[in-house]
């Protein structure tokens, strides 16, 4: 079977539950026709670079996926008729990665230097003072 890297971008009005029982549902997709997703990250909302059907924001997600391309084909044809995803890209590699992505490495080493800092970020990238009081 083949290894692929899967990004797809949802709507941003969908909420996280929605966006993760979307996850499940293409994970169904995909081990119903014989692969297996190997890894899932959710980004979270990030501004897009230009609009997309309306859209300033979105969910990103990744998906590591080990599967035949006839799966693969079915997911997308599924993304393809969902309105709530804006945008999918799917890559062929050589080798899934096992650690976490550059995204979520960012992430991380951002909420680090915050603490160290004594700031909070809330989930739309808002970055404010810690508020010790309560």
């Amino acid at each position: 079977m083949a290894l692929y890297e899967h990004v797809f971008l949802a709507r941003q009005d969908v909420t996280s539950q929605q966006v993760e029982s979307m996850i499940e549902a293409y994970k169904g997709v995909i081990e119903s026709n014989g692969g297996k997703v190997e890894k899932t990250e959710m980004w979270g909302v990030k501004s897009l670079a230009y609009r997309i059907k309306k859209n300033r924001k979105a969910h990103f997600t990744l998906l590591n996926i080990d599967a035949p391309p006839a799966a693969l084909a079915e997911m997308e044809r599924q993304m393809r008729i969902s309105e709530d995803i804006l945008r999918f890209l799917t890559i062929r590699v050589d080798a899934l990665e096992g650690e976490p992505s550059a995204m979520m490495q960012k992430r991380d080493r951002d909420e680090r230097k915050d603490r160290e800092r004594g700031r909070r970020r809330d989930d739309d990238g808002y970055v404010g003072e810690r508020n010790e009081e309560g």
